[in-house]
C-alpha cells in the first residue's frame, strides 16, 4: 500500500506511493517486444540466459556473468531498465532463502496524514476503521490463491501482496498472478524492480515471527518460489509515477506471468496451489456492491508482514482526479505490505472474483483504495495471456 499525505496544489487530491497501468492496453509490441523467454537454471546449476534476453541486456551496457554475479544490484540511471521492452528477470536460484523473505521491506515511506478534497470527483465520505483480521490457517484452504511478491529495489528487498487470477489461454493451468503496479516498477524516475518472485501462501501455518527464525525455505514458501519471467504496468506509471502524487492510482495494477524456480513437476502454478481468482472486468458501481474482501500481508506497525489479514467492508467511492476512473475505497487497519493484495467481490455469475487490488492508503492506516478495473485492466491481462498462449 502507498502511504498519503496532504497536498499543496487542490489540483491533486491524494498523495501516494502508487504507480498505473496502461492506458492503451498492451500489444505484441507495446507489452515488451519480442516473444518472452524464460531464464532457468542450467544442470550444473548455473543461470542459463538466452542470447536474445543477453542481446537485451548488451544494449544497456550490462555484462550477463557480472549481473547473475551481482550486478544486477548497479541502480545506475543508465543501468536501470526501464520500457515496458526491457523488463528481465534471470532466476537466481536459492536468492530468497528464508532470512531475506522474513527480512524484506514493504516498499513505501512514512509520511503524513491526507487530505482529501474531493472536488475533482465524486468522492464518499471517510468509511470507518475496520479491523484487519487474520486469515485462518493453513493459508492453503483459506485463502490458497494469495501469497507475496518479492523484489529488489535500490533501497533494499521489499515485499507486496499478490493473488492467483487465471489464464484464458490455459484453463486450468495458470501461471498469471495479480499484484499492484508500484509492485514491479518504480516510475517516472526509475524502471522496472529486479529479482521480482511469487510466493504462494507464505508462511502457510501461521507461525509466529519468532519461529521463522530457523524456518526452512519449505516451510515458509510450502508451494515454492515462482519467479517472474514477464511483468506487465501500465504505460501511465512508466511515464507519470511516482512515490508521492497519487498519479496514475486508478490504474496501479499489474500481472505478472510466473515460472516456478527450479523447474518444478510440471505443473502450474494453478494446479500447484489448487486455485485462481477470474478477473471481473466490469464489476458493478459501488452502490450496487455489498461488500468487498481485501488480502494481504501487511508489513507496517502493528503488523510485521509474516502473516495472512482480511479486512471485509461496503465500499464508497474516491476519485484522485476527474478525468481518472473513480477508485473504490473501504476502511481496513492494513498497512503497507498489503500492496497488491487482491479485493474479492461476487462476480456476475453469483460467484467470487478479483475485482481490485490495494493500492493506497493513509499512513493512519484508516482505510484502503484500489482501482476500478475496466478496459484498461483488461487489454493488459488478455496481453500476458496471449503472449504465452502458444506455450
Amino acid at each position: 500500500m502507498r502511504s498519503i499525505r496532504p497536498l499543496l496544489a487542490a489540483a491533486s487530491a491524494v498523495a501516494a506511493l502508487t504507480l498505473t497501468a496502461t492506458a492503451c492496453g498492451p500489444t505484441e509490441d507495446t507489452a515488451g517486444g519480442d516473444k518472452p523467454t524464460a531464464v532457468t537454471p542450467s544442470a550444473d546449476g548455473k543461470i542459463k540466459i538466452p542470447d536474445d534476453l543477453k542481446d537485451r541486456l548488451k544494449e544497456h551496457g550490462i555484462d550477463v556473468d557480472k549481473w547473475r554475479g551481482g550486478e544486477w544490484k548497479n541502480w545506475d540511471r543508465d543501468k536501470w531498465l526501464r520500457e515496458a521492452k526491457d523488463f528481465v528477470n534471470p532466476i537466481i536460484e536459492d536468492l530468497w532463502d528464508p532470512d531475506r523473505m522474513r527480512d524484506a521491506e514493504r516498499p513505501d515511506k512514512p509520511v503524513e496524514e491526507e487530505d482529501i478534497s474531493g472536488d475533482k470527483g465524486v468522492t464518499d465520505p471517510t468509511p470507518a476503521k475496520v479491523p484487519a483480521k487474520a486469515v485462518r490457517p493453513p493459508y492453503h484452504q483459506s485463502s490458497p490463491a494469495s501469497g507475496k511478491v518479492f523484489f529488489d529495489g535500490p533501497e533494499g528487498s521489499m515485499v507486496c501482496s499478490a493473488t492467483v487470477v487465471k489464464d484464458p489461454a490455459h484453463p486450468g493451468r495458470s501461471n498469471m498472478v495479480w499484484t499492484a503496479g508500484h509492485c514491479v516498477h518504480a516510475g517516472q524516475k526509475g524502471g522496472w524492480y529486479r529479482n521480482i518472485a511469487f510466493v504462494p501462501s507464505y508462511n502457510d501455518a501461521s507461525r509466529p515471527t519468532s519461529a521463522l527464525e530457523n524456518a526452512t525455505r519449505e516451510e515458509i514458501a510450502p508451494y515454492g518460489v515462482w519467479w517472474s519471467d514477464w511483468a506487465q504496468t501500465s504505460q501511465q506509471w512508466i511515464d507519470e509515477g511516482g512515490q508521492t502524487g497519487g498519479k496514475g492510482a486508478p490504474y496501479d495494477f499489474a500481472v505478472l506471468h510466473v515460472t516456478p524456480e527450479k523447474g518444478g513437476n510440471g505443473k502450474s502454478l494453478e494446479e500447484t496451489v489448487g486455485s485462481a481468482l477470474p478477473v471481473e472486468f466490469n464489476a458493478p458501481a459501488v452502490p450496487k456492491i455489498a461488500s468487498m474482501t481485501a488480502t494481504g500481508y501487511p508489513a507496517g506497525k502493528p503488523f510485521d508482514g509474516q502473516k495472512m489479514f482480511q479486512c471485509a467492508d461496503k465500499p464508497g467511492r474516491l476519485s484522485i482526479k476527474a478525468s481518472q476512473p473513480t477508485m473504490y475505497r473501504i476502511g481496513c487497519t492494513m498497512t503497507g505490505g498489503s500492496s497488491g493484495g487482491g479485493w474479492v467481490a461476487t462476480g456476475k455469475d453469483g460467484q467470487p472474483a478479483l475485482v481490485s487490488n490495494t493500492s493506497i492508503g493513509p499512513v493512519t492506516a484508516g482505510w484502503l483504495a484500489g482501482p476500478r478495473l475496466g478496459p484498461e485492466a483488461k487489454a493488459l491481462y488478455e496481453g500476458v495471456s496471449k503472449k504465452y498462449a502458444n506455450q
